[in-house]
């Protein structure tokens, strides 16, 4: 979709545009280990590796920008900690889906998170959302339910799963704006890794299986998929601002189509892919009267 050219974009944006689609593309390959991962192993042994990954890489980076003393320095520890929880609970969902959908439906389905911020930002942090935006919020819903096709006799329980996922994820993201006002990235790493270790280590070791060396392999691809994914996406950040790289994000959902079906053989089919086109359409332009309005301010 083209800018419309009363809207400037900065002049980074090329190259944070091109670190998001990296990022991107990464969570689809984390998202895939997960999904080949998820049918011999349990979902709490997966996340409790993939966050021992994350609290190991934000341990090292803390303690390269000047310790963990100061990165765990939170102005808002209780709720960095609820925004982490929020977000293993986020995972487990997606995790779970993985094991039961194709990678592009539950990324479809996935993709109306920024539609569920809006109103999230409306609804809490009471910004204001106009008219038109909320008719965007509507239309993006009538494509989930394009994908679900609930009373048709194909909607399956499961496809909840995502959907919940997202509106978790945009929970975390709301938080994840909340917290960001007074702390800084290193701290917000640091909470997310460590809660979400601690978490998840309540469950994760008493469903150990040992894995064989295919296993680990994956184990560790997993990690290292989400760490570099983490990483893109803070320079991606620092590069561009957010309001510029957001429907960028939605190219996760090609990248999972393209993964999924290299991987899998899974193609979505043409519901899912009409629905899913009415979501992205509504999220973008969700994105460009945010855009609009800004620049018009």
């Amino acid at each position: 979709m083209a800018l419309p050219s009363s809207i400037p974009v900065p002049s980074g944006a090329a190259r944070g545009i091109l670190l998001i689609l990296a990022a991107n593309f990464c969570f689809a390959f984390m998202d895939a280990t997960s999904k080949t991962l998820v049918v011999d192993y349990s979902v709490a042994q997966i996340l409790w590796v993939r966050f021992a990954f994350f609290a190991a890489f934000a341990t090292v980076w803390a303690m390269a920008r000047g310790g963990l003393r100061e990165g765990f320095g939170s102005q808002h520890p209780g709720l960095q900690v609820m925004r982490a929880l929020i977000l293993v609970a986020e995972i487990v969902c997606f995790v779970f889906a993985f094991r039961y959908m194709a990678l592009a439906d539950t990324h479809a389905i996935a993709a109306v998170y920024p539609l569920i911020i809006t109103a999230l930002s409306a609804l809490v942090l009471r910004e204001a959302v106009g008219l038109r935006r909320w008719t965007a919020v509507a239309v993006g819903f009538l494509g989930i339910l394009v994908i679900l096709r609930p009373g048709f006799g194909v909607f399956d329980p499961v496809a909840l799963l995502p959907l919940a996922g997202a509106a978790l994820f945009a929970v975390y993201q709301i938080m994840t704006k909340v917290v960001a006002r007074t702390d800084g990235t290193v701290t917000i790493m640091l909470y997310t890794g460590w809660i979400g270790f601690a978490a998840t280590s309540v469950v994760g070791p008493f469903q150990w299986t040992a894995p064989d060396a295919a296993g680990w392999i994956t184990l560790f691809l997993a990690g290292v998929f989400g760490i570099i994914g983490h990483l893109l996406v803070i320079k991606a950040l620092e590069a561009a601002p957010a309001s510029a790289l957001q429907p960028f994000n939605y190219t996760l959902l090609v990248w999972a189509t393209l993964v999924g079906f290299l991987m899998f053989g899974d193609l979505p089919d043409l519901w899912t892919v009409a629905g899913a086109t009415i979501v992205v359409g509504s999220g973008i332009y969700t994105w460009w009267r945010e855009r609009r309005r800004a620049a018009e301010a």
